[in-house]
């Protein structure tokens, strides 16, 4: 990793504003350094894994996860689901009040449910997590009924997740830009969103209202710290330099190349963990050549030495993952690992076999006058983990395994956009950080999912799906993913697993309370975080 000589570091820290923090047992501000910023701070558009601990400062959910995965109260004190799975009813809360002063009632619930049904507001949300959705009763002023059109194995999920965070009515009426979000849009969380400056920063003061945090959380009333800033600094060098300079107190997104240095400083700590949902994996465009082509699909994957890459590119912190799924979630198939990849001479034959016999000058396959290039296309807002490294390994890789031309693009999110709405591209990468994989499933691999990318068709998969969706038989829904994960990972390869996402924290001495969501693997909320001895 390039290292910033103490003028540049000041002058890059300096241009986000950044000032050394308070340090000491009576400090009650924290900076906080981020890799990714958020492209939006609307619970309801929450689609970055890593706005999930900016989301849970200003917003809380009805539900909970616990440890143990299980479902525990948050807003919501209680409830009960009919014995047709049809109806949920919840009991509310009576204490709760919105930053803007709005009390938290069962009608805002339902205008938050209902918000969802608003065309063009979350389309994927409202077809998937919400796909079951009948009606919505507020029959008390604390009582709120739901009922659903089918049972869904997912509901509660989506309750304890950032698109459950519920949003003063008012504000939803009120705000000048409902998608985006900001300081004018309002939860009833442990902290208030004061200030939001685009590249730079975004700032947290305390609610000193706040009384009902979950029963997982470290403690009850308002947060230990009275401002959380977060700063966004994308690039590894900085973040690594700003904290151990200590002009920030903890960052996330720690790069593999510094592990070893922030484990020998004694005055640093690191903690790590997996996410859940699914792997990073690419996603074969099978809607067009040459992914059409079983053989040229697991001939792709097959010219990877993943082992190889990920120790290169995370210097062996990288989790490798072996399924859409990853290993952290309960639905994971085990019984997927080491069934593919590294084997130049079978990606060779199958490339052979499928007709790009030729090579061209630069080494290239060629077939019929046409290079065998694959085009991958991502987002830069969604760019985490150093996967353009990643990508650039994995592309040397394939041209000199197998002549395969792999072109990286990182662009902005609109020209990304473009690129899929064009189906310039025949590798889509992706990875979800859902709590229940389920969801992400849904996603992504069902005929009408909101972001099946790759275009694979397979009745069967969505019958697995819908059905393991419908019932609250873990047992069940284990196997039916079990069957989704076999086909499209190793019956017809659609889909490439490289690794198991993972977040890191690292923090100076005297910062306590941080960790990870039981749920999702990613960095909890700065509520229990404070700064003592």
């Amino acid at each position: 990793m390039k290292r910033l000589t103490p003028l540049l570091l000041a002058l890059a820290l300096a241009a986000c504003g950044t000032q050394t923090a308070p340090q000491g047992e009576q400090a009650a501000s924290l900076t906080w350094a981020i890799e990714t910023q958020p492209i939006t701070l609307n619970p309801h558009q929450w689609s970055q894994n890593k706005a999930r601990l900016l989301v849970f400062n200003q917003f809380d959910a009805l539900v909970s996860r616990g440890k143990d995965g299980s479902f525990q109260p948050w807003l919501a004190r209680s409830w009960k689901v009919s014995d047709d799975g049809l109806t949920y009813t919840f009991e509310l809360r009576d204490d709760v009040k919105f930053h803007d002063g709005t009390a938290f009632d069962a009608a805002a619930v339902k205008a938050n449910l209902d918000q969802f049904r608003v065309p063009d507001y979350n389309p994927a949300v409202a077809s998937i997590q919400l796909g079951a959705l009948d009606e919505v009763e507020a029959v008390a002023s604390h009582t709120l009924k739901v009922k659903l059109k089918e049972p869904d194995g997912l509901f509660l999920d989506f309750l304890a997740s950032p698109y459950g965070g519920q949003v003063s009515p008012r504000s939803l009426k009120t705000a000048k830009d409902l998608k985006f979000g900001g300081p004018d849009l309002v939860g009833t969380g442990p902290f208030i969103l004061e200030r939001y400056v685009q590249g730079q920063e975004i700032r947290y003061r305390r609610n000193p209202a706040y009384a009902w945090a979950p029963p997982g959380a470290g403690h009850q009333g308002p947060a230990y710290l009275s401002e959380v800033v977060y700063r966004f600094l994308p690039e590894a060098a900085v973040r690594v330099g700003a904290l151990t300079s200590g002009q920030v107190q903890v960052i996330e997104g720690v790069p593999a190349t510094e592990v070893k240095l922030i484990k020998s400083d004694p005055g640093l700590a690191l903690q790590t963990a997996l996410n859940s949902g699914t792997s990073f994996s690419y996603y074969f465009n099978v809607t067009h050549p040459p992914f059409d082509d079983q053989r040229v699909r697991e001939a792709f994957r097959e010219a990877v030495d993943v082992d190889a890459v990920l120790k290169a590119v995370y210097q062996g912190t990288a989790t490798r993952a072996w399924s859409v799924v990853g290993a952290a979630s309960p639905f994971y198939d085990a019984s997927l690992e080491r069934s593919f990849g590294g084997d130049t001479a079978r990606a060779n034959a199958l490339l052979d076999a499928a007709g790009w016999t030729e090579r061209d000058a630069q080494g290239y396959r060629v077939k019929d006058g046409k290079r065998l290039s694959v085009r991958s296309v991502s987002s830069a807002p969604f760019v985490r983990d150093r996967r353009d490294v990643l990508a650039q390994a994995i592309q040397a890789q394939v041209k000199q395994s197998a002549g395969i031309d792999f072109q990286v693009k990182i662009v902005d999110q609109g020209t990304a956009q473009q690129a899929v709405a064009d189906g310039a591209y025949e590798i889509f990468e992706n990875s979800r950080g859902d709590s229940d994989v389920g969801a992400a499933l849904n996603l992504i691999l069902p005929r009408d999912g909101a972001i099946n990318r790759s275009g694979y068709v397979d009745p069967r998969v969505d019958g697995w799906l819908d059905r393991a969706s419908a019932t609250l038989d873990q047992a069940e829904r284990k196997k039916l993913y079990a069957r989704v994960q076999r086909v499209v990972v190793a019956d017809k390869a659609v889909v490439f697993p490289i690794y198991v996402p993972a977040d890191q924290i690292a923090s100076r001495a005297g910062v306590q309370g941080l960790g990870f969501d039981p749920g999702s693997g990613t960095p909890r909320s700065a509520y229990d975080v404070r700064i003592g001895t």
